[in-house]
């Protein structure tokens, strides 16, 4: 018996000390394209625009702007995508427990009693065994090895699941910063177009007036008056392109905070000027997007997470080994904890389900998904430099034709100048006065569309850049 169960330890020990982790272990292939040197240099180029500098973790603070930081706050408190994420991220951390808590030490108690007739057969007796009332009383231990690493890999990938899920928290964070900012711009950029708009509507009125007034004394047709008349309701059909514009980036304001529009802070509804940033915009270079961007993070920890699958859809290969320890007492209930009613148990416990084709189907499974999540991941990262490098062509074209629609605002506004200066001399006509103040008017409009389309161009960059998510670090108690 002492022999019997002396080897029984010795094989026990020597499972032990034979087993090793199932399936590969986890690390960022070498040919991933993360790794490629020619996705880690300059992203500025010959840009005189940008700057290799890093990129400003609140990045939307360059604007100097109290009350778009206030729009910031308040979206990062209470936005409803963010408690989604959150909601997400506290649920990845509950199933990390879940699966740390799998193995190791468990146990049960049960009690039971019930009045019972049992066959008399059953125990190879001819007569009839009396009713009795039994009782069945009892504490059961065990605890699992993890003898092939099944559990360890279940751990490793819901630890990148959180990881993968904090990632997708942060991009939320970064695309709702963005999109505040963006509706922040809308509204002020609606604003200030449709006062150049009224402007020039007003101008256009004028000239209505004085075509009328020179028809009247034969001096004029009604061709005249008609394109001029015509001209003027064409500018009126505008107006409400800009009123519906301003709503829009309101309503959309009114989601992201999560409040009503009467809520929002005072002076957004009536903002008229655009953010502007008063320094070169900072882009870093590729190594440094790379490693900020969440969407990267979060598509690398993805292939982490697969990775592991790997190794728990092998465990299902082999057998689940356990030792656990049994004492109950069982027998008539006013018998119950006497020596006859007694019973303990102590020993190894071995479980294996004998592997079929569906299980070694599952390796495969989870290989595939491996290799589709790795290609995932490099699609990121040539993504992520695509709409930085695209960010930066388009932030640069912007440049270039709002600074020549700014060339070409001064010399209108010469003109006009000039034109007016004319007419109070007496050397030009009240109507070319007027027309060199409209042409005027309608390049300060074209330059303020310009301007609207670089400060969407700018906001799309930092969008790119991915920055923004970063915790700001805490300030030092005093």
């Amino acid at each position: 018996m002492i022999r019997s169960a002396r080897l029984t330890a010795l094989g026990f020990s020597m499972l032990l000390a034979g087993c090793q982790m199932v399936g590969p272990d986890y690390h960022l292939p070498k040919d991933a394209a993360v790794n490629r040197p020619d996705l880690q240099g300059e992203l500025a180029g010959t840009s005189v625009n940008v700057v290799s500098a890093p990129v400003p973790q609140d990045w939307w603070r360059l604007y100097q702007d109290p009350r778009l930081d206030a729009l910031v706050q308040q979206a990062l408190a209470s936005n409803t995508d963010l408690r989604v994420a959150a909601a997400n991220l506290q649920r990845a951390r509950y199933q990390n427990a879940e699966a740390e808590a799998a193995g190791g030490w468990s146990g049960k108690a049960s009690a039971a009693a019930e009045r019972i007739q049992e066959s008399g057969q059953a125990f190879l007796l001819t007569e009839k065994v009396p009713v009795a009332n039994i009782g069945d009383v009892g504490i059961s231990t065990s605890y699992q090895f993890d003898l092939f690493g099944t559990l360890q890999r279940g751990i490793e990938a819901s630890q990148a699941n959180i990881d993968a899920s904090q990632a997708a928290a942060d991009t939320a964070r970064i695309t709702l910063v963005a999109d505040v900012v963006r509706a922040y711009t809308q509204i002020c950029a609606a604003n200030e177009e449709h006062e150049i708009a009224l402007h020039s509507l007003d101008l256009q009125q004028q000239s209505v007036n004085l075509t009328q007034r020179l028809r009247d004394a034969g001096r004029g047709d009604e061709t005249q008056v008609t394109r001029s008349q015509t001209q003027f309701k064409s500018l009126r059909a505008e107006l409400p392109r800009y009123q519906a514009a301003r709503q829009t980036g309101l309503y959309r304001l009114s989601m992201l905070l999560a409040k009503p529009l009467e809520q929002l802070p005072k002076g957004v509804e009536s903002c008229n000027e655009l953010p502007h940033i008063a320094q070169v915009m900072p882009v870093g270079d590729g190594a440094s997007l790379l490693a900020r961007r969440p969407d990267v993070r979060q598509a690398e920890r993805r292939l982490a997470m697969y990775t592991a699958g790997i190794g728990v859809a092998t465990g299902e290969l082999y057998p689940s080994v356990s030792i656990g320890a049994t004492v109950a007492t069982v027998g008539i209930l006013d018998d119950l904890g006497k020596p006859s009613t007694n019973r303990w148990g102590f020993g190894p416990l071995i479980s294996w389900t004998i592997p079929s084709n569906g299980s070694r189907a599952r390796i495969h499974e989870a290989e595939a998904s491996t290799q589709a999540a790795l290609a995932h991941f490099d699609g990121v990262v040539l993504n992520a430099i695509r709409e930085t490098q695209t960010g930066l062509a388009e932030y640069t074209a912007l440049l270039e034709r709002r600074d020549a629609l700014a060339d070409a605002e001064t010399s209108a506004q010469q003109a006009a100048d000039q034109t007016h200066r004319f007419y109070q001399a007496g050397r030009a006509s009240f109507l070319a006065d007027l027309q060199a103040t409209r042409t005027y008017t309608d390049v300060r409009a074209q330059l303020a569309a310009a301007n609207t389309q670089v400060a969407m161009g700018q906001i799309n960059l930092f969008l790119a850049l991915g920055g923004g998510w970063e915790a700001t670090p805490a300030a030092p108690k005093k």
